[in-house]
């Protein structure tokens, strides 16, 4: 499921995690939850550029 997300997708998701948490107010369960779905999105928008950067990339022959 999430890795059918676009990078744009998962930045802007990891975008209000990171305003959620920030901002607080959330239960300590609600904080860890968020905290691990903000780890998943970073982990999409690494594997999305890693595969940019390895299309620019020349192979050496």
């Amino acid at each position: 499921m999430s890795d059918t997300l676009t990078y744009e997708q998962a930045r802007a998701e990891l975008a209000t995690v990171v305003e959620r948490l920030e901002s607080g107010g959330s239960t300590l369960e609600e904080s860890l939850a968020l905290w691990e779905r903000g780890e998943e999105l970073a982990a999409i928008c690494q594997r999305w550029l890693d595969a940019a950067r390895a299309r620019l990339t020349p192979t050496e022959s």
